[in-house]
């Protein structure tokens, strides 16, 4: 089995500093594509104390002001203190051009895709959980339920032997509100609706804003980069991760969309009852159409690469 008797997992809401950044990195993409969807982009950012620093490659004809971009994304999450922007961004390498172009995968690399039948979502359980934690807050924040909640916050989950023994939540807040209200609140308008009773140890443990303060949150507290969050982007750590990013990239850069791939072939093998957990790794040379790696396991470490031959994992096939 690939998800363990005992594992923690974390999540973080949109407001946190490193998410910032993808989602800054992402905004930068979709501008692109939706004036120039054969847009080839590569974009890192980096957002430290009042600073942000755009970085990166672009080959487009669309006509986007990056800087402006990065604002108003920032803005959008929940922030309203200013950002001295800085962009540092290049066309991408003809070197690299000239492999991309005839279809070939945008870089090296290896990408990987998991799945469980543990939850409708394929995923394991704690991270449903952990990830429905940070979104509740998101949720409670934005509609304005729970005033005093900011956007920067985190969660994360233990599991023992199926049932949840440890929960903990950080979350942004206003000056005046105090720990026990806190506390009170993120019990029953986060936690109670999130986890059920039937999943909780009998010790379950809460741990919620455990230095007792969290006012200064994103940027003004913290320093955030794209790529930073791949455990929490992907699957929490408890199978393999190839280490590359997927915010600020476009299809061609197969860390996207192979891993997006490889995600979806494992859901639909263990949808329909071919393993209960799937596991599939796929590997590419820059420039190549065909991966040099094609591999996929079950939960008995038993080889089931046969099950992929359906599906087309040549690199020029994974832009759609």
């Amino acid at each position: 089995m690939f998800v363990p008797k005992t594992y923690s997992v974390e999540s973080v809401t949109a407001g946190h500093p490193d998410k910032v950044c993808d989602q800054i990195s992402d905004a930068i993409l979709s501008a692109c594509a939706e004036q120039d969807p054969s847009s080839r982009v590569a974009v890192e950012t980096l957002g430290s104390h009042g600073l942000l620093v755009l970085a990166g490659e672009i080959t487009t004809r669309a006509k986007v002001d990056y800087a402006a971009v990065a604002k108003q994304t920032y803005k959008d999450i929940g922030y309203d203190d200013e950002l001295k922007v800085i962009t540092h961004i290049t066309q991408q390498s003809p070197d690299i051009a000239q492999g991309v172009d005839t279809g070939g995968a945008g870089d090296q690399g290896i990408m990987y895709g998991f799945a469980t039948n543990e939850t409708p979502e394929f995923l394991p359980r704690g991270l449903v959980f952990a990830r429905a934690l940070t979104d509740r807050l998101t949720d409670l924040r934005q509609s304005g339920e729970v005033a005093w909640l900011k956007p920067d916050g985190k969660s994360q989950v233990t599991i023992v032997d199926g049932l949840v023994t440890v929960v903990v939540v950080s979350c942004q807040h206003a000056e005046e509100v105090l720990q026990d209200e806190i506390r009170r609140t993120i019990i029953e308008y986060v936690i109670d609706p999130v986890i059920p009773a039937e999943f909780r140890s009998p010790k379950i443990e809460f741990l919620i804003n455990t230095t007792g303060r969290f006012v200064l949150g994103g940027f003004t507290a913290d320093t955030g980069l794209t790529g930073r969050k791949l455990m929490v982007d992907s699957y929490g750590g408890i199978v393999p991760h190839g280490g590359g990013a997927t915010s600020g990239k476009d299809m061609t850069k197969v860390d996207r969309s192979a891993a997006m791939k490889a995600r979806e072939v494992a859901k639909a093998i263990v949808k329909r009852g071919d393993a209960k957990e799937c596991l599939v790794s796929v590997a590419y040379a820059i420039g190549k159409v065909e991966p040099v790696m094609l591999f996929a396991v079950n939960e008995n470490g038993e080889d089931i690469s046969a099950k992929l031959a359906e599906w087309s994992f040549e690199a020029n096939k994974l832009k759609g």
